[in-house]
């Protein structure tokens, strides 16, 4: 072949391969911006995945609060109708005089014993259900748990400590069913800035009328 005819292929094959680098241009661009659509739709779902998660670790959570607040609360209602019950055998044995107590009369004693192991069986029924006996004698006036009636000048205890009980109180799980009704000192000293306030715990029945 000779050189003449090569010269004059070469605008030719000049011009044919001018298109396939400009094709090629355009097919590099338009993976370009098909990549970065593919990397922005991913974080976009990445972001509902997490979103998706995180509402499920939410829905779990309050599932499990739910569960347990229905097991520890269901018998609420029930154990509050029950409150008067038990304040009403108390005030039954509290009612009976010390002489009648020490008449000696089985069948009075027996009738006695019979009211005493009513209260503690139905309160022993309550403390298996999580409802507690709030007693707090002794301790700091707590509003979460106690309602003052009463003031009492006692100058001998600190100030807002709960000296007299008119009417116990009652927890289920971690919520008040019934607040103490309690009578509180006044005219003493302060308690202490560094003491912890001491929370009023479940009073065991059974220990104390054994003591």
């Amino acid at each position: 072949m000779s050189d003449q005819a090569k010269d004059e292929r070469a605008p030719d094959e000049v011009e044919a391969t001018e298109p396939t680098a400009e094709r090629t241009e355009g097919s590099t661009d338009g993976d370009y911006e098909a990549l970065v659509r593919l990397l922005k739709e991913n974080e976009e779902l990445k972001d509902r995945a997490l979103r998706v998660a995180a509402e499920m670790e939410n829905l779990r959570r309050r599932t499990a609060r739910d569960v347990h607040d229905a097991r520890t609360y269901a018998v609420a209602n029930f154990a509050r109708d029950m409150l008067s019950v038990s304040d009403n055998l108390r005030r039954a044995l509290d009612a009976i005089p010390a002489e009648a107590k020490a008449s000696g009369d089985a069948g009075f004693k027996a009738l006695i014993e019979g009211v005493d192991l009513t209260e503690r069986a139905m309160l022993s029924a309550l403390e298996r259900h999580g409802v507690k006996k709030l007693a707090p004698e002794g301790e700091k006036f707590d509003p979460n748990f106690h309602q003052a009636m009463f003031e009492v000048p006692n100058p001998d205890v600190p100030a807002n400590t709960v000296v007299q009980v008119v009417q116990p109180g009652y927890s289920i799980g971690d919520r008040v069913l019934r607040p103490a009704m309690v009578g509180v000192a006044k005219g003493g000293p302060k308690f202490a800035a560094a003491e912890a306030p001491v929370e009023p715990g479940p009073v065991n029945e059974q220990a104390e009328k054994d003591a």
